[in-house]
């Protein structure tokens, strides 16, 4: 049985009527830009995420740019991020003029490990950037505890993780700013590129709608240098229509990773867990096993979709290998996780025959 990895055109047939009907919407309006399609769902998303404020921007790399920029953080400050991750977080600091301060990784959930954080918080740090990864919300509680006293800003990168929760609340709404990315894949995602910012403090969502839109508060009258950034109507809608279904298919994720760890179970895999405090939206279901290679061309072979996520930490890539800094936890995860297949529309069979083929793998060789 082929299996992919994931397969955006399922979900599209899923709501083909829904997601048709919206943008014709759109497109008989002639409005695409800052019209009521984003003006909804800004409300809608940030409601969901239980912040008073939502900003739809171009990207998820844009929403770290941005926020960066409303919270004031200039050349010379220091960020404290995770190297295990997408390099956007680390780059948008560093585009900033401000310093990425790489902290280790936490080797159950591989979220930055605030126990690492504090051993690099300085006078000069003035914001951290935890990423909730693969759809496991970080440990806010214990950040924003080193934080707070210090006049430390928390950015949640929530790119991967919308609607999981920490200690029952939403991604979104824990840290000072949340930047979330609409990437097709992501499991709130565009048909194209499109990004977001909550937040709960009204000044900095005033900075932010003023920095995506040149700086702009009306027509033609520039208060400062800003960005064109800003979420077009179009996807707005299409947004707009999958946000409705998305608790449903985070439920859908959340079965299929159960069924994954019943049957992988016992295996010299490490598979994901959720600790109590933790309610994961399964982006990605990734596994760790020193055999990395050998399994992932095993399940290739056999017709089975996989991806590393990610093969090298951002440490080790070509901008930064000048820190030379040593984060054993995050090289080691680099070396070993293993993403299988996991999105909502997948089929119990075709879990079961990826499951069969990582257990075949293990079986032991004549």
């Amino acid at each position: 049985m082929t299996v992919p990895f994931i397969d955006l055109v399922r979900e599209y047939t899923s709501i083909k009527a829904e997601i048709d009907a919206a943008l014709r919407d759109v497109v008989q309006s002639g409005q695409f830009i800052l019209g009521p399609h984003g003006e909804a769902f800004e409300a809608e998303l940030a409601a969901y995420s239980g912040a008073a404020h939502g900003i739809g921007v171009g990207s998820g790399t844009d929403a770290l740019r941005l926020a960066l920029d409303a919270l004031g953080i200039e050349p010379g400050d220091e960020v404290i991020t995770t190297p295990f991750t997408f390099i956007a977080a680390a780059e948008m600091v560093s585009k900033a003029g401000a310093v990425p301060v790489f902290a280790d990784i936490d080797a159950e959930t591989y979220a930055i490990d605030p126990r690492e954080v504090e051993k690099h918080l300085t006078t000069r740090t003035r914001a951290i950037i935890p990423v909730h990864l693969y759809g496991y919300p970080a440990d806010m509680t214990a950040l924003l505890e080193l934080a707070r006293p210090r006049g430390i800003v928390v950015i949640e990168d929530a790119a991967q993780a919308v609607g999981a929760e920490h200690r029952g609340r939403r991604v979104g709404g824990l840290g000072d700013v949340a930047c979330f990315s609409f990437y097709p894949t992501k499991n709130l995602g565009a048909y194209g590129d499109g990004g977001f910012v909550t937040t709960n403090d009204a000044a900095v969502a005033e900075r932010l709608r003023k920095l995506r839109h040149h700086g702009q508060r009306a027509r033609y009258d520039h208060e400062s240098l800003g960005w064109c950034s800003r979420l077009d109507e179009i996807q707005a809608a299409i947004l707009r229509v999958k946000l409705r279904h998305l608790d449903r298919w985070t439920a859908r994720r959340r079965t299929l990773a159960d069924r994954y760890r019943a049957l992988l179970f016992g295996l010299p895999l490490r598979l994901p867990r959720e600790r109590d405090a933790a309610h994961a939206v399964y982006h990605l279901f990734t596994v760790a096993t020193e055999q990395r290679d050998a399994l992932q061309k095993y399940l290739t072979d056999r017709a089975i979709g996989t991806a590393v996520h990610y093969p090298a930490p951002v440490h080790r890539q070509a901008p930064y290998r000048d820190l030379a800094v040593s984060l054993p936890v995050s090289e080691r995860a680099a070396r070993e996780v293993l993403s299988l297949p996991l999105f909502p529309e997948m089929t119990d069979d075709e879990l079961e025959a990826v499951a069969a083929a990582v257990r075949g793998f293990f079986a032991p060789r004549a």
